[in-house]
């Protein structure tokens, strides 16, 4: 027996820059990237190391080191692991009957990483859809809009991974989202409101990122502070953010694509204007330039370290395509995942 389940990469296109502030936003799974989990009866229950992203073994100090700075210092199997046992807890919890059969586990991605296209979370999520079906536990059992919260808790509890709902919301429903993370919903239920859109009512999306990347946790730390502290400037920014989202989701209802890149341009705009430049990087100002300089629309995908933005043909995606490539920079046209509408 063998089940493989697969979670897609994620693109933010419009709202809040994260879901910590109770905003709203617009997301959607791509199937250009994507992690992996396979499972295979076996006599004992075994998570198996990544040949690549779990390295033991090196030809030298060298390698290693150049591996550590590559691709950082942990890869999927601590993922796997702790998504193991948190879903064992929940079950536990639950009083959901587990059988006694058992499975090695192993996982392979093709997300990049460091780039704000939720990787991390993508191999959680596959994890879970995987193990749910090997120990047949049903959408009555563990509902749809509880499994984020789920993943969730495998980062923040298990883990000690900052995060929020909103990548765990669309790479569990795939295709695109509009998510509302009302506060009032949160604290009454423990979830948002999450609606499913129609993927077909996008325009051509490109996405260009970091070929070497760096982290971008500092990205969030001193406006999440400012709006725990009531700034005005950081408050009023993150309802303007929320409203860019609601009124996304009626340009794309109308297929509106001019409005719809407004607000993309005005989100990175805002963006900037809280962060401030330093934050931002110049790597991330040169990615945003190179799509205004051809007037494409573009805004971070996510933390940072990508953009997402819209094409008007195949022509402008080609002189995109040039001109970011010729700077050192990944791109791709987007495939939107259909997801399951």
């Amino acid at each position: 027996m063998q089940i493989t389940a697969k979670a897609y990469a994620r693109i933010g296109l419009l709202g809040n820059p994260s879901d910590g502030y109770y905003g709203r936003t617009i997301a959607c799974t791509i199937t250009n990237f994507a992690a992996t989990v396979t499972l295979t009866e076996s006599p004992r229950f075994a998570i198996k190391l990544h040949p690549r992203f779990d390295p033991t073994e090196f030809t030298s100090i060298a390698e290693l080191r150049e591996v550590a700075a590559r691709d950082g210092y942990y890869g999927g199997y601590r993922l796997l692991y702790a998504t193991c046992k948190k879903l064992a807890d929940y079950c536990d919890h639950k009083d959901i009957p587990l059988h006694d059969r058992k499975c090695s586990i192993r996982y392979d991605t093709t997300i990049p990483r460091q780039v704000g296209l939720a990787g991390s979370s993508a191999i959680i999520t596959a994890a879970i859809k995987a193990l749910r079906q090997f120990y047949g536990i049903t959408d009555e059992q563990l509902p749809k809009e509880i499994q984020p919260n789920l993943v969730l808790n495998v980062e923040e509890e298990e883990l000690d991974i900052g995060a929020g709902l909103q990548d765990r919301v669309i790479q569990t429903y795939g295709g695109l989202v509009y998510m509302d993370f009302d506060k009032r919903l949160l604290d009454e239920r423990g979830y948002g409101h999450y609606e499913p859109l129609d993927p077909a009512t996008l325009a051509p999306l490109f996405l260009a990122y970091l070929s070497r990347p760096k982290d971008s946790g500092k990205m969030h730390s001193g406006v999440r502070a400012r709006w725990h502290r009531g700034d005005p400037e950081v408050v009023e920014a993150m309802r303007t953010f929320a409203r860019y989202a609601t009124e996304g989701k009626q340009a794309l209802a109308e297929r509106d694509y001019e409005t719809f890149g407004r607000l993309m341009n005005e989100n990175f705009d805002l963006r900037l204007k809280i962060f401030g430049r330093e934050v931002i990087g110049e790597q991330n100002m040169e990615m945003i330039g190179i799509a205004r300089a051809v007037h494409a629309p573009a805004k971070f995908s996510g933390s940072g370290g990508a953009v997402v933005g819209m094409c008007r043909d195949d022509a402008q995606l080609q002189r995109l395509r040039g001109e970011y490539e010729r700077r050192g920079y990944s791109f791709v046209k987007v495939q939107v995942d259909p997801g399951n509408r």
